[in-house]
């Protein structure tokens, strides 16, 4: 399904979430078309919603070239891994797991032959989605010391939480749909 249809298939009480998407995607002024339509489908893969993901992919494809995609889906892979390992980190009292080695290849953070503040803005968005603290806490610091502003890197966060939002709509509706009117 496109994506403007599956926008346009939410139910009502996603009201805001359609306006939103329109103001922070549709009409998107703070970020490049390959910020924007990267964090859109790094975001919507974190949210492992198959028809938001499939859309997202479909849509940005004819916006942005093949090995940029590729960089997105390897800045969400690696963050899924990355999230989930560092997350662990932070949620355990046992310091020790700190001082240990990950020994957990990230060759996809270095050899994505995209912008690398771009690459940097979809890891912090899928890691805003996952949670993870440290690596949030991380991207953001390497965006700041690259001189990207709070401005644009809160313009993404925010494209970041529609999108998750309308894949926990989608999660919904396909368990329990909004009866008809």
């Amino acid at each position: 399904m496109a994506l403007d249809d599956l926008i346009a298939g939410l139910p009502g009480y996603a009201k805001d979430l359609k306006l939103n998407f329109s103001s922070l995607v549709k009409q998107n002024t703070e970020l490049t078309p390959q910020q924007l339509w990267g964090t859109v489908v790094a975001t919507a893969i974190a949210t492992r919603q198959p028809d938001l993901t499939a859309a997202t992919i479909a849509q940005a494809s004819t916006l942005l070239d093949a090995n940029v995609i590729d960089a997105v889906k390897a800045a969400a892979a690696i963050m899924g891994m990355n999230n989930v390992y560092y997350r662990f980190h932070h949620l355990t009292d046992n310091e020790k797991y700190a001082t240990l080695p990950a020994r957990l290849r990230m060759n996809a953070l270095r050899g994505h032959n995209v912008d690398h503040n771009d690459f940097e803005l979809w890891c912090l968005a899928v890691s805003a989605v996952n949670a993870c603290g440290k690596c949030v806490g991380s991207h953001e610091a390497v965006l700041r010391g690259k001189g990207v502003s709070e401005e644009l890197i809160n313009a993404a966060v925010r494209v970041t939480s529609v999108i998750h939002a309308i894949g926990v709509v989608l999660d919904s509706e396909k368990a329990a749909p909004t009866p008809s009117a």
